[in-house]
C-alpha cells in the first residue's frame, strides 16, 4: 500500500507538471478563448487526464509534425525506440539513443512519458530468439532492470508485458510462455518494479474492448497477481478499432477492471474509416474513459495518417497534412464537455 501510494504521488506530479506545461502554451496560443479548452491535451489535463500520441524520434525534425505534438499533447509514448530490438541489439550491450532523445524531448516541452514496452515476443533481438530455459529468463528480467532503471524516475507509466494473450483466453505460444511457462509474466513484473519502483507497471494488450474471453483472462490474471501480492497497477487497452466497431461493452470492460483497483490507460488508439462514422467511434472511447475514474488517459498510436502503421485506413485524428479531421472535433468536444 505504501509504495502504492508513493506511485501516485510521483504519477500526479508528472501528470501536473505536464498539464502546466499545455496550459502554458495554450494560454500563449489562445489568448482571450478562456470558455473551453481548444487543444487535447489542455482539455484532458482539466479532466484531470493525460492525452498523448506515439512518437518516433527521426519525425522530430520535420516541423509539422513537431508543432502538432507540441500544440496538441501532453504525453507521449515512443513507438518503438524503447522495444527490446532498439534498447539491447546486443545482449548487455544497451543502446538507449532513441528512448533518451524523446525523454530529453518530452522534459523540455513539459509533457509526460508512458514506457513501451519492456517484454514482448515481437521485435525481440536475434540473440534472444535464440535463448532457451534460465538463460532466456536471465536475459529477459537483466533487459527490463537495464531498461527500467536507466529511465528511472523518468517514466510515468510502463508496459511491462505486450499482448501476451490470445484471442481465447489462452497463453499466446511465445518462446517465452514455451521457454519459461506461466511464470515469465510475473517474473517480469516483479523485475520492473525492483528496477523502477515509483513508475506504474501494466500490462497491456489488444483485441479487449469489450468483455470477451481474452479481456476475462486478463481480469483473472490480475485478480491472482492481487491474491499473491505480485505488483500490477494498471491496464491498458490498445484499442485499436475500425469504424464499425462493437463498442457495446467497452466501458464496462474498462469499469470492472478498476473496480479491481487498477488504473486503465487506453494505449494505442487509432479507428480506421472516415467521417461521421470514424468520429463517432473516437468520441464513443474518449466518452468511457471519462466516465471511469480510474481511466488515466488516452495515447492515439500516432499524430498524423501519413506515419501511421495503418496509413491507407485513414486512423489517426489528423490527416497526411497536418489538418484536423472530424475525430479530432468529436475528441474535443467530448473532452471539452467532460
Amino acid at each position: 500500500m505504501i509504495k502504492l501510494s508513493s506511485k501516485r504521488r510521483i504519477i500526479a506530479t508528472v501528470a501536473a507538471t505536464a498539464a502546466a506545461g499545455l496550459a502554458a502554451t495554450g494560454a500563449m496560443l489562445f489568448a482571450g478563448n478562456a470558455s473551453a479548452a481548444e487543444t487535447l491535451g489542455a482539455s484532458a489535463a482539466e479532466n484531470g487526464r493525460y492525452f498523448g500520441a506515439a512518437i518516433a524520434p527521426n519525425f522530430l525534425g520535420e516541423q509539422a509534425y513537431a508543432d502538432t505534438l507540441n500544440a496538441e499533447f501532453n504525453s507521449i509514448v515512443a513507438e518503438n525506440a524503447m522495444k527490446w530490438d532498439a534498447t539491447e541489439p546486443a545482449q548487455g550491450q544497451f543502446n538507449f539513443s532513441g528512448g533518451d532523445e524523446l525523454v530529453a524531448y518530452a522534459e523540455e516541452h513539459g509533457m509526460a512519458v508512458r514506457g513501451h514496452t519492456l517484454v514482448w515476443h515481437a521485435q525481440q533481438p536475434a540473440w534472444a530468439q535464440g535463448l532457451t530455459g534460465q538463460a532466456l529468463h536471465d536475459a529477459m528480467t537483466g533487459h527490463i532492470e537495464g531498461v527500467a532503471s536507466h529511465y528511472q524516475g523518468k517514466i510515468s507509466s510502463w508496459d511491462v508485458v505486450n499482448e501476451a494473450f490470445e484471442w481465447d483466453g489462452s497463453r499466446r505460444q511465445s518462446n517465452l510462455q514455451i521457454q519459461l511457462g506461466d511464470g515469465w509474466i510475473e517474473d517480469a513484473f516483479r523485475a520492473a518494479e525492483a528496477a523502477d519502483p515509483d513508475a506504474k507497471l501494466c500490462y497491456n494488450d489488444y483485441g479487449t474492448d469489450g468483455v470477451n474471453a481474452k479481456s476475462d483472462a486478463i481480469y483473472d490474471m490480475v485478480v491472482d497477481f492481487q491474491a499473491r501480492g505480485v505488483p500490477i497497477d494498471c491496464v491498458g487497452f490498445q484499442t485499436h478499432l475500425s469504424s464499425d466497431s462493437d463498442l457495446s461493452s467497452y466501458q464496462e470492460n474498462l469499469q470492472r477492471f478498476a473496480d479491481l483497483g487498477v488504473d486503465v490507460e487506453i494505449t494505442e488508439l487509432d479507428v480506421g474509416g472516415s467521417g461521421s462514422a470514424q468520429a463517432g467511434v473516437f468520441r464513443t472511447v474518449t466518452e468511457a474513459c471519462l466516465n471511469v475514474d480510474r481511466c488515466t488517459g488516452i495515447t492515439v498510436w500516432g499524430i498524423t495518417d501519413k506515419y501511421s502503421w495503418r496509413g491507407e485506413e485513414t486512423p489517426l485524428l489528423f490527416d497526411g497534412n497536418y489538418q484536423k479531421k472530424e475525430a479530432y472535433t468529436a475528441v474535443l468536444e467530448a473532452l471539452n464537455a467532460a
